[in-house]
């Protein structure tokens, strides 16, 4: 997930920016008002728009306008301290798919962008893994088993996807780890561990498929024909 953040308040958009980036593993973009909002959207692209209302230069709405002129399609969730129905509705009429209210919960946040998301995004099918009796949709995070879906955290579906794109192949233990974990080191091994034994138990009800320790190299998903 791209995520273009435009929050004026330094202390909330390192926050967020810290809590996207080093705890969801997501790409952010932060920027601190409308105008820089609208530049650099176009070479962005971004899934999703984080936009603050009361900023200086251009607010939150003049912001929206601007750029729904330019993508009328990407999805809008608004930042407000304020809760007046008349904002509400306004901040609908110019396309927001969500609004939230500060102060707010990041998790709830970050709930609500997914769905946004999940209903708005139109999916490519390298987005889909298929290995098994199972399914990865790598954008929402979902694995999808034989007895219904599984919402994955951000690291366990990275990892899963590095997997199952290199299916019968081993995986380097180190490749894995800069990838997924940003850093080689002796906690985030041990981390991983914890995650790969995860992985096994949501895939353990195809016997096809087994994640594979090769010693002293890395990880390997086999799949039987």
């Amino acid at each position: 997930m791209k995520v273009l953040l435009v929050e004026d308040d330094l202390t909330l958009g390192t926050l967020l920016k810290d809590y996207f980036t080093e705890v969801k593993d997501l790409e952010v973009e932060w920027v601190k008002n409308g105008e820089e909002a609208v530049k650099i959207f176009p070479k962005l692209h971004p899934d999703i728009i984080i936009l603050d209302i009361m900023m200086p230069k251009l607010d939150g709405f003049e912001t929206a306008k601007h750029i729904k002129k330019i993508d009328e399609k990407v999805p809008i969730l608004f930042l407000s301290a304020k809760d007046m129905k008349d904002d509400i509705i306004k901040g609908f009429t110019l396309g927001a798919d969500d609004y939230i209210t500060k102060p707010f919960d990041k998790d709830e946040l970050y709930m609500r962008m997914k769905a946004i998301l999940k209903r708005t995004h139109k999916i490519d099918e390298s987005d889909i893994l298929n290995f098994g009796k199972y399914s990865l949709d790598t954008v929402q995070d979902i694995l999808k088993t034989p007895t219904g879906e599984i919402n994955l955290t951000t690291k366990e579906s990275k990892l899963l996807e590095l997997l199952a794109r290199n299916k019968n192949q081993i995986v380097n233990r180190s490749d894995a780890l800069l990838r997924v974990w940003k850093e080689d080191t002796y906690f985030n091994a041990r981390s991983m561990d914890v995650y790969i034994s995860k992985l096994r138990k949501y895939l353990k009800d195809d016997p096809t498929l087994q994640i594979i320790n090769v010693h002293g190299v890395g990880y390997k998903l086999t799949v039987e024909d």
